[in-house]
Order: C-alpha cells, then structure tokens, then sequence
C-alpha cells in the first residue's frame, strides 16, 4: 500500500450519512448508485479486492463489479473467501465453481494455526480450544484486544471469540498480505442494526486494530427484496445463457425455464432449500421450506436462522474489523 495512504484518494465518507434504503426508492435508483460507488471503488483504490461469501448479497457486488470493470476498462480486483472451517459444503461447491465460470482470482484467508491445532487435536465444533497453545498473534488479539480471560474457548464460529479469530483476524490478516486499500462489500443498512450508520465508503484507518484500508459498500442502500430482484430480473439473465432477458421468478428447483438446472443459476442451492442467511453449517437453519425469495421477507427477519446476532456483540466485532 502506497505509504500517503489514504491521501491519494478523492473519496466522500459521508456519501450516505442519514439515508435508508427508501431515498433510493425504484430498483433502477439503487443500480445506478451501485453502479457509482462500484466505479469510484474500482478507479479510486491501488489494491482493491471484493468480499465474497458465497452469498447473495455478495454475489450480486461481485456482479456490479464485473459489469462496471467491463464497461469502464477496469480490472477486476481478486475475491477474498474467509474460510472459517464451519461453512455449508455446498458454499464451497458453489464458490469453487463460479470462480471457475467467471476467471476470478480467488485469495482464501484462513486462520490457519487455529485451524492446524482443530486439526491436530481431531476437535469437532464445540470441543475446547486451549488459548496458551495458540501463536502469539491469536492470544494478543484474545487477551489485549477482546479481553477474555479464560482458558480455553468453544470451536464455535458463533462466539465472540470464535467469530473473531476465524474470520475478523483471517480477514485482516490477508489484508495486510496482499497489501489490500479498498475492501469491497456487501454489507446492507437493512440486514442489522449495527450497520444502519455506515456510508458507502467507510474508513478504517486505525493501525492497532485492523491494517488501514476503507470499506467500500455498493449495495449499503438494498433491502432484501431488491437484492431478490436484482438477482431474477439482472444477475441471472446475463450471466446465463437461456435465461428469459425479461427475467423469471422460479417457485423453486424444478420451476427454471429453458431446461436450466440450479448448477446453471449463481444463486447458492442453500437459498433454493429455504435458508435467508449463510452462516455456518453448525448453527444456521433455514428460515421455510419456500426458497428465500418466496418467503415473508416484510414480517420475517432476515437472519433469524442464525445462532449468533446479538446486536451488542456485533457492533464490538465491528470496532475490531468484522465486516
């Protein structure tokens, strides 16, 4: 990273500050908005690289920025998977396989003596992880950082300490490796409370905490059902062949038009079986038996499937760099 970091960008961090989702009222209104901060992502940062989770708030950002980086001349920048060794199989397969379908360079960051010791120790989730036998590096961030003064903590991701070490300090970890200024996400108003105050490019300049870099944040201004939308009608009709240009809404598995299969469709098979949220195989269920799509998204909350969301304990992994 350039060492006047982060004087060479023309950036606005207040792009955003007081707005909902309801000053962007149309569908159109919200593309064009992606669309921007997407551009000025791309074109303002030196090492950029897009959060993908295998999910679809981040697969419809990884869309806009192939659109963009197309339309503009521009690169697209390597895709960061946190590997927390808790994911669904499928998210895996579904990664994999669309990295391939689209050339995409692919950096998985891993907490790898964490994930050596679970592996030494033949642990399954929810076994006893022993603090004193972790590198230096994991046990300053457990006891100077989050203060935790047992012994030992669960091989849980849905834990303070778990979801800190598995994925904020992986995160940031590949961050400061592949020397990344601009982490491009899909972070949405909407999905908590914790994030309704962020801005479409948000600082995290503080070298004791994370390595300095800022958060740029495309669809901050989607709600669920617009992202939905921007899947049928957007995402899916031009990356897949076959697929009405005029969009379709499939009820299910076996309802895609022209013979497609879900293979075919860069939608995660987890949304086709009911589940709004991917969190870990251990403790995220599905929401219904409807795809995610089809279910009561105005009455219904969007992450009630998952174990961890406690908003108090969200927003102090934020302060520590938890997207």
């Amino acid at each position: 990273m350039a060492n006047d970091f982060p004087d060479y960008l023309d950036v606005d961090y207040t792009d955003g500050e007081g707005e909902n989702p309801e000053d962007y009222p149309s569908l159109e209104d919200k593309i064009e908005k992606a669309i921007d901060v997407t551009r000025k992502g791309l074109e303002e940062y030196e090492n950029p690289a897009v959060m993908w989770t295998g999910g679809k708030d981040s697969t419809l950002t990884l869309y806009f920025i192939k659109e963009v980086a197309e339309r503009y001349d521009l690169e697209v920048p390597p895709a960061v998977f946190i590997d927390h060794y808790q994911h669904f199989q499928e998210i895996h397969d579904f990664v994999d396989y669309w990295a391939d379908e689209w050339d995409l360079e692919v950096i998985y960051a891993r907490n790898e003596d964490v994930g050596g010791y679970v592996d030494e120790h033949d642990l399954e989730p929810g076994d006893d992880i022993e603090i004193d036998a972790l590198s230096e590096h994991n046990q300053h961030h457990v006891r100077e950082l989050l203060e935790y003064e047992e012994d030992t903590f669960p091989f849980l991701l849905d834990t303070y300490v778990g979801n800190h070490l598995l994925k904020t300090v992986a995160l940031n970890d590949a961050l400061e490796e592949y020397d990344v200024d601009g982490v491009i996400s899909g972070v949405r108003w909407d999905e908590q409370e914790a994030r309704a105050d962020e801005t479409f490019f948000s600082p995290r300049h503080d070298p004791e905490i994370y390595p300095p870099h800022d958060r740029v944040q495309p669809i901050l201004h989607f709600d669920e059902p617009a992202v939905w939308d921007a899947f049928w009608y957007f995402v899916v009709p031009d990356t897949v062949e076959d697929y009405p240009d005029d969009g379709y809404v499939p009820q299910g598995f076996d309802d895609l038009p022209n013979d497609l299969t879900q293979d075919d469709i860069p939608v995660s098979p987890k949304y086709f079986e009911g589940f709004r949220s991917l969190g870990s195989e251990i403790s995220t269920e599905k929401s219904d038996q409807e795809p995610a799509w089809l279910q009561d998204m105005e009455n219904t909350t969007e992450r009630a499937g998952r174990a961890q969301d406690k908003e108090d304990l969200m927003e102090r992994l934020r302060d520590l760099g938890y997207m």
